[in-house]
């Protein structure tokens, strides 16, 4: 079976930056499982393993356009303090979900001044190319309710946390 349209696809994986460091990995044997083609995962990556068998090593270097978009300036804004009602203390580093004209995003604390805070809506990863190396662990088809769904259920039936 191979990677395709509508197939749940298991992937062991190591993400390097282009110095050759480590920024993120599957856990230890546990697989990071997507629908594919409903772009649960980043559109380079998916194109690069789009055809790959069970047990099949995919390299994959992906520019930003094709993966979390370049860093724009624009997402980064200052807000009032009063923004964070029910947080008792800010620090640069803490994420939050916030509502934006194009919808929900997540939006990362730059820093605190006294009253203002400098928020950043970019992906951590944007503006950076990506060197991926994958291993195909499983393939399998997806339910007609995962298709619906456009993502993967665990065994319970309930919905696993999208990545990507």
């Amino acid at each position: 079976m191979e990677a395709k349209q509508d197939n749940v696809v298991s992937i062991h994986y190591v993400l390097r930056d282009t110095e050759g460091e480590v920024i993120d990995q599957s856990a230890e044997g546990q697989p990071l499982s997507y629908l594919h083609g409903h772009g649960n995962i980043v559109p380079g990556l998916e194109e690069a393993i789009e055809g790959a068998s069970e047990g099949e090593e995919v390299k994959a270097v992906i520019d930003p356009d094709n993966a979390y978009g370049h860093y724009r300036d624009d997402l980064v804004q200052q807000v009032s303090r009063d923004a964070f009602q029910g947080v008792d203390e800010l620090a640069p580093g803490m994420s939050f979900r916030a509502e934006s004209n194009a919808g929900p995003m997540i939006v990362t604390v730059k820093s605190v001044d006294g009253d203002e805070v400098t928020v950043d809506g970019n992906h951590v990863l944007a503006g950076q190319t990506l060197d991926f190396t994958v291993n195909v662990a499983e393939i399998r088809e997806a339910t007609a309710t995962e298709v619906e769904h456009g993502h993967v259920h665990d065994g319970d039936g309930e919905g696993d946390e999208e990545h990507g």
